[in-house]
C-alpha cells in the first residue's frame, strides 16, 4: 500500500537508470519512492537483459584491459551516430564513465572477464558477473537496505505538472488507484518500444513485424506525459537501438540470447535472395545495432544470414539452432527462397572474392571487388557443407525519441529553461547522445551516469 505522505523524490521506472537514481538520492538523505510497472519477477526493464557497460579508462583496471581514452571513445561514438549527438553531454558521460565501476562495486555489482565471440570487448566494456539480472538484483537489495520505498505492479498513469513544476502523480498499484505526492520527479521509465501502435506512427505497418527484445512494460506513457506538458523533445521517432535477432524469437522479452552475431561471417540476403548491405563493414560491436534497421527496410522485414561449416564456431550462437542443409538449393527450400536465385547470389559473391588472410578477431583483408554492395572484411566463399542459415527480424531494444536534458539531468522545457523539479535518466533521454546508431554498452553507461546525476540533483533540490 502506498503511504499518504510527501516524499522528497518519486522515481518512475525500475531498471538501471531508475535504481542508480533512487540509490544516489537516498544516499544523500532524500526520502524516495520508486514505482516499477512490472511485477517483482519481471522487474528491471531492459537492464535485466544486458551484459556490460562501456567505460573510459586511462590504464588497465581490475575489470578492463589496456586503456580506452576519452578521445577514442568519442571518436567511436561520433562514427556510429554520424555526428548526431550532443557532444558536450556525450563527453561529460564519457568522462564520468571512468568512475562508475567503483561506485557499482560499492553497491553490490560484481564483474567478470569479457566473453568471447564477436562481441569480445575486454578493453572497452566491463561485464557484469551474472549479467544484467544480477546487477538489477544487487541494486534492488541496496535500495531496500537504504530504505527506498519500492512498489511493483505500479503504473504511473499521469503526472501533475503546471508550468514545468511537478507536484504529484496518479498511479495504479496492483489494481488500486492512489496518488503519490513528491517534491521532485525522476523519470527513468524507458522508451516507447513496447507500444506497437506508437511504433507504427513512425514506421507504418512494417512495425507489426518488429520483435521487441526487452520488456513489454516500456510503452512510453511517461514520455508522452512529459512531451504533452511542454518538455522539449529530442530525437527521431524512427531511430532506435535495433539489432538483427532470430526471427523465431518471441514478440517480447526474448532478450540477448536471441541476438545473432553471425552477420560478419555470412552472406545476408532478403526474400528476393539479394544482398543489401556490406556484412563486413566494421568490427561487430560498432555495427551490430544497424542491422535491425537494415532488415526493417527489407520486404516483409525479414532476411537470412547464410554461412557454411567454416564459420559455425566463430560467433556466439542464437538460442535457436540454425537451419541446416547439405546444399545451397536444399537450404533455399527450407527457407522458402528461390533456389536458383540464392545459388546465383552465392556464386556471384564467390566470384568477386579477392585473396586475403582471414582473421576473425580484427579487420582483415578478405574482401570482394566489383560487387555492389561490397563485403570489405571477412569475405570468404560459402562452399563447405553443411550449409546453415539464420532467419533475421528487426529486434528493437529501445527508441531514441525522448526529452532534452542538461548536464544535471534536468528536463528542458520548450521555453529553453530547465524544469524546476523534473529530471530524466536512461532510455527516455538517451536520444540526447544517441541520435542514431549504437556503440555496444553505451546505453548502460548513459543510464548509470545520468541516473546518478538525476539522484544527486533531486537530493540537492529538496535539501536546498
Amino acid at each position: 500500500m502506498i503511504q499518504d505522505k510527501l516524499y522528497d523524490v518519486l522515481v518512475v521506472g525500475g531498471g538501471n537508470a531508475a535504481l542508480c537514481a533512487a540509490v544516489t538520492a537516498r544516499e544523500r538523505g532524500a526520502s524516495v519512492i520508486l514505482c516499477e510497472h512490472a511485477p517483482r519477477g519481471l522487474r528491471g526493464g531492459n537492464s535485466r537483459h544486458t551484459r556490460n557497460l562501456r567505460c573510459a579508462h586511462d590504464e588497465p583496471t581490475d575489470v578492463l584491459t589496456e586503456s580506452y581514452g576519452e578521445d577514442e571513445y568519442i571518436k567511436d561514438l561520433l562514427r556510429v551516430t554520424g555526428g548526431i549527438t550532443n557532444e558536450r553531454l556525450a563527453r561529460m558521460t564519457i568522462r564520468e564513465s571512468k568512475f562508475v565501476t567503483p561506485w557499482m562495486y560499492e553497491n553490490g555489482v560484481r564483474f567478470q572477464p569479457s566473453l568471447g565471440g564477436t562481441l569480445s570487448l575486454s578493453r572497452t566494456n566491463a561485464f557484469f558477473l551474472g549479467g544484467g539480472k544480477a546487477l538489477v538484483n544487487a541494486y534492488y537489495a541496496r535500495a531496500e537496505q537504504l530504505g527506498v520505498d519500492i512498489h511493483y505492479d505500479t503504473e504511473v498513469l499521469s503526472l501533475d505538472i503546471q508550468d514545468g513544476f511537478f507536484s504529484g502523480a496518479e498511479v495504479d498499484s496492483r489494481g488500486f488507484g492512489a496518488r503519490v505526492r513528491a517534491k521532485s520527479l525522476i523519470v527513468a521509465a524507458g522508451g516507447f518500444q513496447g507500444n506497437i501502435e506508437w511504433l507504427k506512427e513512425a514506421w507504418g505497418p512494417a512495425a507489426e513485424n518488429f520483435l521487441i527484445r526487452g520488456t513489454p512494460y516500456n510503452r512510453g506513457r511517461m514520455l508522452r506525459q512529459l512531451l504533452d506538458n511542454g518538455a522539449d523533445p529530442i530525437g527521431d521517432p524512427t531511430q532506435c537501438h535495433a539489432v538483427a535477432i532470430d526471427a523465431r524469437a518471441p514478440k517480447f522479452d526474448g532478450g540477448i540470447v536471441t541476438r545473432l552475431d553471425c552477420v560478419p561471417f555470412s552472406v545476408v540476403v532478403n526474400q528476393a535472395c539479394e544482398r543489401f548491405y556490406d556484412e563486413g563493414e566494421d568490427v561487430w560491436p560498432k555495427r551490430y545495432a544497424i542491422w535491425g534497421r537494415l532488415v526493417a527496410q527489407q520486404p516483409g522485414q525479414i532476411a537470412y544470414a547464410i554461412i557454411d561449416s567454416k564459420a559455425l564456431d566463430l560467433f556466439m550462437p542464437s538460442v535457436f539452432p540454425p537451419v541446416e542443409a547439405g546444399t545451397i538449393e536444399d537450404l533455399a527450400g527450407k527457407l522458402g527462397l528461390d533456389a536458383a536465385k540464392l545459388r546465383g547470389t552465392i556464386d556471384g559473391f564467390s566470384g568477386a572474392l579477392r585473396p586475403g588472410s582471414f582473421d576473425s578477431t580484427k579487420l582483415d583483408d578478405c574482401r570482394t571487388e566489383g560487387l555492389d554492395p561490397p563485403k570489405t572484411h571477412w569475405a570468404r566463399a560459402i562452399d563447405t557443407p553443411p550449409f546453415y542459415a539464420y532467419p533475421l527480424r528487426p529486434g528493437v531494444t529501445f527508441t531514441y525519441l525522448g526529452v532534452r536534458v542538461d548536464e544535471k539531468a534536468r528536463v528542458q522545457m520548450g521555453d529553453g529553461k530547465p524544469a524546476a523539479n523534473m529530471l530524466a535518466a536512461g532510455e527516455v533521454m538517451a536520444g540526447n547522445i544517441l541520435g542514431k546508431g549504437y556503440l555496444a554498452g553505451t546505453g548502460m553507461t548513459i543510464g548509470t551516469v545520468f541516473g546518478r546525476l538525476a539522484g544527486e540533483e533531486a537530493a540537492r533540490y529538496v535539501n536546498a
